[in-house]
C-alpha cells in the first residue's frame, strides 16, 4: 500500500472524530467476561454519583452531542466551548463559551471545572495552550485522540504500549496524511505534561452511527437496507473494527466521573467482515445477498478501500493488524457495546430523515451503478 494510501486512511479515522441515545435493555449489551462491570444501562442512564461541572471543548459536531445528551441524563453541568458554527442551536440549557482553539481563548481565561473533554484539537499547540491554562483550575483532562497515533498497523494485537509515530518537524501545523498520526501522538504529550497523572488519553478507530459525517459505515446500512446483491470486500474473514459513536461517548463520560487516567484503545471488537454484515442485514431486515470479490480484482478495478469499501483495508501491506487493534484495556475499564445490527438499524433510521440533498451525495462508497459494473466484471471473470 503507497505512503498516500496509507495517510488517506490514517487522516481519515481522524475525520470521523471532529448524537441519541439508543434502545433497549441490558440484555443487548456485549460485554466479555471478566469485564468490569457495567455503570449504567444501555440507553436508560443512571444518575452519577457525584454530579460534576465538565467543561467540553467542541460538543456540537458528531460525538459531541451524543456526550452532552448522556452527560446531562447522568446529572453533569456542562459548558461547551467552541466557535458556535456548528449545531449552533443546540442545547440551549448549556452554558456556551464562544471562541477558537486557534487564536481566541479568552473565553476560557476565567472558570473551574473538575473535568476537561477535549474533543476538537489536532494541533499539539492547541492542546498546550488550553490544558496549560486549564491545569489549575480543572482536575482531570480527557483527550480524544485516534489510533491513527500508532507508527505502524503491521502487527495484530496492536496495544497502547506499542510506539506512536513521529515527525521530524514537531512544529508542523498542516494536516495531512503523513502529519496527522504523529500531530495526534503529540496531542497526546501535551495533555499528559499539562495534567501529569490526571489525564485520559482515548484513542478511537472509526466511530460510526447516526450523525456520522463521512458516511464510512453508514454507506453499509444503506446499501444492504436497499436489498438485492451487495459487493462486498475481500473476504468475510477480513477483520474490521467500527465503534458506536453513543458507546464510545458514554463510556469517556463514565471514565472522567470515575477520573481514571491512562491510555485507552476505544474502538470496537475485531469482527470479521461476513459478520460484521450478515449483522448490518439482520438490522435493516433486508434480504440483500453479498457477492466477495478480492482485494486483487478490486485494486484493478479502482475500487479502494476504506473510501469505495468503508471500514475495510485488506490485512496486508503493513495493515495487517489494523483490524485487531487491542481493547482490553478499555473493556477492563467497562467500555461495552451495543449489538452492531442496533447500530445499523438506527443509522438508516437517521439516514432516511434526512435532506434529499443530502442522501443524494453520500461521502463514502460505491452508487448503483459503478457497483453493477463491478458485480458484471466480476462475474465475467468468473464465466458468470
Amino acid at each position: 500500500m503507497s505512503q498516500d494510501r496509507r495517510g488517506f486512511i490514517l487522516k481519515s479515522l481522524g475525520a470521523v472524530a471532529a448524537i441519541g441515545l439508543g434502545r433497549g435493555g441490558r440484555r443487548d449489551l456485549v460485554r466479555p467476561a471478566g469485564a468490569a462491570k457495567p455503570r449504567s444501562s444501555y440507553g436508560h442512564p443512571n444518575r452519577a454519583s457525584e454530579p460534576l461541572r465538565i467543561l467540553i471543548l467542541g460538543g456540537t459536531g458528531f460525538i459531541g452531542p451524543h456526550q452532552v445528551r448522556y452527560a446531562i441524563a447522568r446529572g453533569h453541568t456542562l459548558t461547551l466551548f467552541n466557535r458556535g458554527r456548528t449545531n449552533a442551536d443546540l442545547f440551549p440549557e448549556v452554558e456556551r463559551l464562544v471562541g477558537d482553539r486557534d487564536d481566541d481563548l479568552t473565553a476560557l481565561e476565567t472558570g473551574e471545572w473538575d473535568v476537561v473533554i477535549d474533543n476538537s484539537a489536532s494541533i499539539p499547540r492547541w492542546v498546550r495552550q488550553s490544558a496549560g491554562m486549564l491545569a489549575d483550575r480543572a482536575e482531570h483532562y480527557l483527550y480524544v485522540s485516534s489510533i491513527s497515533a500508532y507508527a505502524s498497523f503491521a502487527k495484530p494485537g496492536l496495544d497502547e504500549d506499542d510506539p506512536v509515530a513521529t515527525t521530524d518537524d514537531p512544529t508542523v501545523e498542516e494536516i495531512t496524511g503523513a502529519t496527522y498520526g504523529p500531530l495526534k501522538a503529540l496531542c497526546e504529550d501535551e495533555a499528559r505534561r499539562a495534567f501529569p497523572d490526571r489525564a485520559t488519553i482515548v484513542r478511537p478507530g472509526l466511530i460510526v452511527g447516526p450523525g456520522d459525517p463521512t458516511d464510512r459505515f453508514t454507506y453499509w446500512p444503506v446499501r444492504v437496507a436497499r436489498g438485492g446483491e451487495v459487493l462486498a470486500p475481500g473476504t468475510p474473514e477480513d477483520l474490521m473494527q467500527v465503534i458506536d459513536a453513543r458507546d464510545l461517548t458514554e463510556w469517556m463520560v463514565r471514565m472522567v466521573e470515575e477520573r481514571v487516567s491512562g491510555t485507552f484503545n476505544a474502538t470496537g471488537h475485531p469482527t470479521p467482515m461476513g459478520e460484521a454484515l450478515e449483522q448490518v442485514r439482520e438490522g435493516t431486515g433486508s434480504n440483500a445477498t453479498f457477492t466477495w470479490a478480492d482485494a486483487d480484482f478490486l485494486a484493478e478495478q479502482n475500487v479502494r478501500s476504506w473510501s469505495d469499501m468503508p471500514a475495510w483495508v485488506p490485512p496486508r501491506d503493513g495493515f495487517e493488524g489494523f483490524g485487531s487493534v487491542s481493547i482490553q484495556r478499555a473493556l477492563d475499564q467497562g467500555l461495552e457495546f451495543r449489538p452492531l445490527a442496533d447500530t445499523a438499524r438506527d443509522t438508516v433510521g437517521w439516514w432516511r430523515v434526512l435532506p434529499a440533498e443530502r442522501r443524494e451525495s453520500p461521502h463514502a462508497g460505491l452508487d448503483a451503478d459503478r457497483e453493477a459494473e463491478v458485480l458484471a466484471a466480476w462475474d465475467a471473470r468468473d464465466g458468470g
